[in-house]
């Protein structure tokens, strides 16, 4: 296999048999729900590049993420004429993060790539990924630039979610990275020893620490249907991000608490002096209610933010699977699949 040579860090790894008669393998994952339209047409792009790639040690790793319409039945199709396509099939629908990650169980590549199935991921940036790689990096990102297409309100929300991130967990999180990335065995093997819930994988991969660069993209349009990613599902996503990689929140709610009392205090001594030197302090219930709604809003807020923390607590503490796979269809070996 190929042996990627290390630039500038000292946490390469080890190195792999240096074999020049085996080409690396490339495996690539893509979570699909209701993209039955788009696979044959994804299949078809990844296939052309990966052919002048790595022609033809490569495999294509299609997971239907508990679809509603015909997704699976298109996988099977692929399957049953191209060895190199595999499918998997969740029981119902978990969720983008977990369904791509029963593709990484399963992958089996040197290089390994993920990328949606609606082909806003530019599929001519395989090649250059897979440069990247081969010059020595362990994780390669890629950086969306926002086109004139998109809502102001989509690019503000991004780029404040990725420096609030940034802020309080402590991972530096570049805004518009993707889960369009490649990464390395090495790199890969480390993140599959996560076993908790919620995940946020552009923060973990940023976490484990490896060699990585970015390189910035455009957008395509999206060919078929329509986005399934929600304003609900990315406000999900992103307090999963947070409450998974700090507890700032909480000690924010510290601070608030501590700021409140100061002035509760500071209140208390007015009125105390008021009455005792006769100052003229004006009667009246409505400034006072004002204060006690705000801060039992405050307390409120920030009960419920304890509450979603212990709440993480508890899942985690059931251990459940993360997600459970119904079918697999496609040829070749599989690595095991989580309990």
């Amino acid at each position: 296999m190929y042996n990627p040579s290390s630039v500038g860090t000292a946490c390469s790894g080890t190195t792999r048999p240096d074999t020049h008669s085996l080409l690396p393998i490339v495996s690539v994952v893509v979570p699909a729900f209701n993209e039955a339209q788009n696979i044959p047409l994804l299949y078809q792009h990844v296939s052309e590049v990966l052919q002048k790639m790595v022609t033809e040690r490569w495999e294509l790793i299609l997971v239907d993420d508990g679809s509603r319409d015909t997704t699976w039945s298109a996988i099977c199709g692929l399957t049953a004429d191209n060895p190199k396509v595999r499918g998997i099939r969740l029981s119902r629908n978990f969720g983008h993060q977990y369904a791509l990650l029963a593709g990484l169980e399963m992958a089996e590549g040197d290089a390994v790539i993920t990328m949606d199935c609606d082909l806003q991921h530019p599929v001519e940036m395989l090649p250059v990924l897979f440069e990247k790689w081969k010059e020595g990096f362990k994780v390669v990102k890629t950086l969306r630039q926002d086109v004139c297409a998109t809502g102001w309100f989509k690019k503000w929300s991004s780029r404040g979610f990725y420096r609030l991130f940034s802020y309080l967990s402590g991972v530096p999180l570049q805004p518009g990275v993707a889960d369009f990335r490649l990464i390395d065995r090495q790199a890969l093997d480390e993140l599959l020893r996560f076993n908790e819930a919620g995940l946020f994988l552009r923060g973990l991969t940023e976490w484990i620490g490896f060699s990585s660069c970015a390189i910035p993209y455009h957008p395509g349009e999206r060919v078929n249907g329509q986005s399934q990613y929600s304003m609900r599902k990315m406000i999900s996503l992103a307090w999963k991000g947070l409450s998974s990689f700090s507890i700032m929140p909480l000690r924010i709610g510290i601070l608030i608490g501590l700021l409140g009392s100061v002035f509760s205090l500071l209140g208390v001594f007015y009125a105390f002096f008021g009455k005792i030197f006769g100052t003229g302090t004006v009667p009246g219930w409505a400034s006072t209610m004002m204060v006690m709604s705000l801060l039992f809003s405050l307390l409120f807020v920030y009960l419920g933010i304890l509450g979603e923390y212990i709440g993480r607590i508890i899942i985690e503490v059931r251990r459940r699977p993360r997600f459970i796979v119904c079918e697999t269809v496609g040829s070749g070996n599989r690595r095991p699949l989580p309990l």
